[in-house]
């Protein structure tokens, strides 16, 4: 079965809308591998909009043993912090500035030189690079051709609309890439309805999920949260 890493971000969404320290996502973190969580992955943007420098550095240094993925934009910014921090897996993903969350694979064919060139790079200070990429045949064959180790299958199609046609082409693209000798990862929109048929397709080695899990924490931790600041009042 896959391995789960779980992505924190919108833990750190939450602190931001306040600019203040809570909710914690180290602690988050902490809390998910205890929930048997393989790993875990941040996205670490531009804009900084949820997760920050010092929430990767934390990280990379608290959660030691466990899986520790590293999403970012193919920039000279991000090439220095990956190249310090160290991260088990930095995945490639695109990036813009108005997105609500990343909207599609990485254009590896338009940028074939400009990436051949930034993953040489990566692999030069010994790390190992997947690239976000959507199911699509030629886009894959170009992340093998440019040298990735892996490819993180765009599933947001497929979540969007779980049917059989959507769920074929994933599974398709997941075995190509597995045929050119690409290990593969999948995420993107996965959640409690539709992760466990992406999860049977032979030898996926992770999936990344997020959002569903916080949106899901939320709710069924809640009650807790509240009986105990209740507790304190009562005291």
């Amino acid at each position: 079965m896959p391995k789960l890493c779980v992505n924190i971000d919108h833990i750190a969404t939450v602190r931001e809308a306040r600019k203040t320290t809570e909710p914690d996502p180290i602690l988050g973190a902490k809390l998910a591998i205890l929930g048997r969580a393989d790993g875990i992955t941040v996205h670490l943007r531009e804009d900084r909009r949820h997760i920050n420098d010092r929430d990767v550095l934390l990280l990379s240094q608290s959660i030691k043993g466990h899986l520790f993925t590293l999403e970012m934009a193919a920039t000279d910014e991000m090439l220095d912090i990956s190249s310090k921090v160290k991260p088990a897996l930095v995945t490639l993903v695109p990036e813009k500035r108005q997105e609500l969350t990343t909207e599609g694979g990485l254009n590896a064919i338009g940028q074939k030189k400009y990436l051949s060139d930034y993953l040489r790079k990566l692999h030069s200070n010994n790390l190992t690079v997947s690239i976000f990429i959507n199911a699509d045949k030629e886009q894959i064959k170009t992340a093998k051709d440019i040298g990735a180790d892996f490819v993180e299958i765009h599933t947001g199609p497929y979540a969007e609309n779980p049917n059989e046609k959507e769920f074929n082409i994933v599974k398709e693209a997941v075995f190509f890439a597995q045929g050119l000798g690409l290990k593969t990862n999948a995420g993107h929109g996965l959640n409690y309805q539709n992760t466990k048929p992406i999860a049977q397709i032979p030898n996926i080695e992770q999936l990344h999920i997020g959002h569903s899990i916080i949106s899901r924490a939320v709710m069924v931790g809640i009650k807790e949260a509240v009986k105990e600041i209740k507790d304190l009042i009562n005291l």
